[in-house]
């Protein structure tokens, strides 16, 4: 008799800045309880039991981002604009550790400039824009990409913020979607990458300024990318330099050795 193990339900902790919607009202009025719940409530109508979902803040102790709350964490959202300089350098190397050891990671809109999006880089990350009402089309380029599944063809943005190119990121290692907007501009707006053993997703839609966390298709592209960012690894832990012995090909032991 062949039995099937029932997948976990995937831990996720949805990170926001959560600057804005305390400073500026219309931003308040469009996410009354701050932008990272309307992002959790998104990931949870799409996926449902099979997540179980937290939140955290910048001004929560450590950012919300301990290191308990990292080993359990399968992805990450990040969400961050006014505020990226007061991100403390301890966490990001914590969460760059988890990153590199197994953790998803989603980093959303000007999350582009965040310290840990930048250090995962190894680029500046800058980028055209413009904040002017714009219509945004993103056009799916990878169909058959997990994170495009149930994504309209294209998928439209009536407002949001443009971002457009030369973006200075890697060559992503799966380019998903390409975003065009009302003065011609593109970018390439839904990249993926490994990092270690952690699968990263950067996905650009989502100015303060507009209700585009409460957009029904821009949710499932957020919460088809958890899905996507989770690793199947039975554990965590970051890629070892390991020595193997002349003629065996199975058994080899970690390395502290320099490199010669």
């Amino acid at each position: 008799m062949t039995t099937f193990s029932v997948p976990s339900p995937i831990q996720v902790t949805v990170w926001g800045e959560n600057r804005h919607e305390k400073r500026d009202e219309h931003v308040a009025k469009i996410y009354p309880q701050g932008m990272h719940t309307a992002i959790a409530e998104g990931i949870e109508e799409n996926l449902g039991d099979a997540c179980t979902i937290r939140t955290a803040t910048l001004d929560d102790p450590e950012h919300g981002l301990t290191e308990e709350v990292l080993a359990g964490t399968d992805v990450l959202t990040w969400w961050g604009h006014t505020a990226h300089d007061e991100v403390s350098d301890e966490v990001v190397e914590r969460v760059h550790r988890h990153v590199l050891s197994g953790m998803g990671l989603l980093v959303l809109h000007s999350g582009h400039w965040s310290k840990i999006f930048v250090k995962l880089m190894g680029t500046t990350c800058t980028l055209r824009w413009r904040n002017e009402h714009d219509r945004e089309l993103l056009w799916t380029v990878n169909p058959t990409h997990p994170i495009a599944q149930g994504v309209p063809q294209p998928l439209v943005v009536d407002e949001d913020e443009m971002y457009g190119e030369f973006f200075d990121i890697p060559v992503p290692d799966e380019l998903v979607f390409v975003s065009s907007f009302t003065g011609g501009e593109v970018i390439r707006s839904g990249c993926t990458f490994r990092r270690g053993h952690g699968r990263v997703f950067y996905f650009s839609p989502g100015d303060q300024d507009y209700p585009v966390y409460h957009n029904k298709d821009i949710r499932r592209v957020i919460a088809n990318g958890v899905r996507w960012a989770r690793t199947d690894r039975p554990e965590r832990g970051l890629p070892e330099l390991r020595r193997h012995d002349t003629g065996d090909f199975f058994d080899s032991r970690s390395s502290a050795e320099p490199l010669r």
